[in-house]
């Protein structure tokens, strides 16, 4: 597959692009808004072809799809803008600004007839799918889920993620990832109720805590922030057991991550050599092209994602539980 790439972003450059060399598939285009940029991008990682905007790429003949890594702000306008040139969309999470926008980006995707694949590209690792595989058919009845994402945003005065007009935010950024991980262990939930804080007075989420309830007596609890140290991970708790994966979301390329459980009295660690799970979500994105399927996480995932991040701002902003939409 021959990608074209909207934006020379950092995730782009800094894994992406990297994680397709000797891969099946080839970046054969990157765009920006400033050409010398492009085409230094370009130069630098072997792309054969720049574009000044992004206008030109969507017209370029040679390509099968793009990634999308935009601000949050613009991947809805130009996730649309690529499905009318009759592309596939490889987009950046969250998919849109909320579930309704999400709705409209996934039934135009639909009607295009292009294929359109959220970015969560820790749900291709092969430890994300062991331990999915763990609580589905070897864990008891889950009871609570926890999952956490934090890092410290400093010193990048006028970063997008801290951008209102742009859907900054850490829930946004970093916080999508605990709500995804909630999600996969056990489904969209039906209350939400979150605590928020602005440190930076920047107008956006910079810290926020939420608790996920379900009409079954589970929760989940979900962390994410810019204010402290690294730290990503997600625990699982059943009434046979647990699970627990650290490095949880993005995971390093270069050296092995371990999974941890305890079921049923069996204790066990696994280890997972290295591999770039962002090669691993391009090789599923072009698996489901070719097949005519929807991915892993597409659009169903991705409003289903956004519901719960909706529920999550209107209760911070009410200071009081609500139901999922």
């Amino acid at each position: 597959m021959d990608l074209g790439i909207i934006s020379t972003a950092d995730i782009a450059r800094g894994s992406l692009i990297p994680a397709l060399e000797g891969s099946d598939h080839d970046v054969a285009a990157i765009s920006s808004r400033d050409a010398d940029r492009a085409r230094s991008v370009a130069d630098e990682y072997g792309i054969p072809r720049s574009y000044g905007s992004y206008e030109e790429l969507l017209e370029d003949d040679g390509i099968d799809g793009v990634y999308n890594p935009l601000p949050n702000g613009l991947h809805a306008e130009w996730t649309k803008k690529a499905a009318d040139a009759g592309l596939h969309v490889l987009c950046e999470k969250p998919l849109t600004e909320d579930a309704e926008e999400a709705r409209e980006v996934v039934d135009h995707c639909a009607d295009r007839g292009v294929t359109l694949m959220e970015a969560f590209m820790y749900r291709y690792h092969p430890r994300t799918e062991r331990a999915a595989q763990l609580a589905r058919e070897e864990l008891g009845e889950i009871r609570s889920v926890n999952a956490s994402f934090k890092f410290p945003l400093y010193g990048r005065p006028g970063d997008v993620r801290l951008d209102p007009d742009l859907a900054g935010g850490s829930l946004m950024d970093v916080g999508c990832y605990a709500v995804s991980a909630a999600g996969l262990f056990l489904g969209e939930p039906d209350r939400a109720y979150a605590h928020t804080d602005d440190s930076r007075g920047s107008g956006v989420d910079t810290e926020l805590a939420g608790v996920l309830e379900y009409e079954s007596g589970a929760s989940a609890r979900v962390a994410c922030g810019f204010d402290t140290q690294l730290v990503q991970r997600y625990r699982v708790e059943a009434t046979d057991g647990w699970i627990e994966v650290g490095d949880a979301f993005d995971a390093p390329t270069e050296e092995p991550v371990e999974l941890e459980y305890r079921i049923d009295g069996r204790h066990g660690v696994e280890t997972f050599d290295p591999i770039d799970q962002y090669r691993l979500e391009v090789d599923h994105f072009a698996e489901s092209i070719e097949a005519g399927e929807e991915p892993r996480t597409g659009g169903t995932e991705a409003i289903a994602n956004m519901r719960v991040i909706d529920a999550l701002y209107e209760s911070a902003d009410r200071d009081a539980p609500v139901s999922v939409e």
